[in-house]
């Protein structure tokens, strides 16, 4: 299983990336692996401020669909175009790279402080092993 040590995580298994005062968010590559092939991610807050553990979208695999959860409080702005329906539309990118080409949504955090409650590459690992 790949984790990433640049990344922070959560306990509801996204990965998110710092640059700034911007975020990027996914699923990681435990996540991908339990829910199985995705056919479907669906995010319809791009331009929206949510809070951090709002639901922001969801993802949909052969047997279950899941919630995706904020990290962190902060605006919603962008949606990975290549797991866009109306785009790209290859979810599966989330399954195959996760923590590359299948990251999901971007954010600009309104309150980066929060980055501390989340778990790093050792914590994330002892929760899923």
């Amino acid at each position: 299983m790949n984790i990433p040590a640049e990344l922070k995580y959560t306990k509801e298994h996204e990965w998110i990336k710092i640059d700034g005062d911007v975020a990027t968010i996914g699923i990681s590559d435990f996540a991908q692996s339990e829910l199985g092939e995705l056919v479907y991610v669906e995010v319809e807050s791009v331009g929206e401020t949510l809070a951090k553990d709002e639901v922001f979208g969801t993802v949909e695999a052969v047997k279950t669909t899941s919630d995706l959860f904020m990290p962190v409080s902060g605006e919603v702005i962008e949606f990975n175009k290549k797991l866009d329906e109306n785009e790209g539309d290859d979810p599966t990118l989330a399954n195959n790279d996760p923590y590359g080409d299948g990251w999901i949504i971007k954010v600009k955090m309104s309150d980066t402080s929060e980055v501390k409650d989340l778990m790093d590459a050792k914590a994330y690992e002892e929760l899923v092993a």
